[in-house]
């Protein structure tokens, strides 16, 4: 949850930037790509995070005690969600008209992408008929493949590579169409 909303604030503060200051005018104008301007966004956005980043490392050093290998595994898929949600936040930067828009945008998202999907309970703990609709968020799966690196989930390792395909999947996804959709000029 914290790595997805840290790529969600990256809209708002791109938001603010692009109508508040008209930084983006600037740099729609100067030999800055869009891709370099959301890198030194996004990790300005991962500086920021880092103080609770630590305590929850801390934590789960602590009480998860996690390998080489665990560590690895959660890493990743940390890094996957938060390039997920880049993404989607930049996506909603280059379409919101003020920032008011898009803070609220950002809280909608990270609560439907955080609270409804499985990230703080595993997934079993959703009704059958229901647990399905859990599948359409790529939060989800990186929840799984989390939860079962820590041993709170058996999962196959036949379904852990599938979340990973998947995940991996649709950041790909999202990285081409925002690529192609964002708006970087006005028209």
């Amino acid at each position: 949850m914290s790595m997805f909303q840290s790529g969600m604030s990256l809209q708002g503060d791109i938001s603010h930037l692009k109508n508040d200051f008209k930084l983006q005018d600037m740099l729609v104008s100067s030999p800055a790509s869009p891709a370099a301007y959301v890198v030194g966004m996004a990790a300005s956005e991962i500086i920021y995070a880092l103080p609770a980043l630590a305590i929850l490392v801390a934590l789960g050093a602590i009480y998860i005690h996690p390998g080489l290998f665990q560590a690895l595994e959660l890493t990743g898929a940390l890094l996957l969600m938060f390039l997920t949600s880049v993404t989607i936040g930049f996506m909603f930067a280059t379409l919101s008209s003020d920032i008011v828009q898009s803070f609220g945008w950002s809280r909608l998202l990270t609560t439907i992408f955080t609270a409804i999907t499985p990230v703080y309970y595993p997934i079993t703990y959703i009704p059958l008929p229901f647990r399905y609709l859990a599948y359409f968020s790529p939060t989800t799966y990186a929840a799984e493949i989390m939860q079962s690196a820590v041993g709170y989930l058996q999962l196959s390792y036949a379904t852990v590579l599938t979340d990973w395909a998947i995940l991996a999947g649709v950041t790909a996804i999202l990285l081409v169409v925002v690529s192609r959709n964002a708006r970087w000029k006005e028209v």
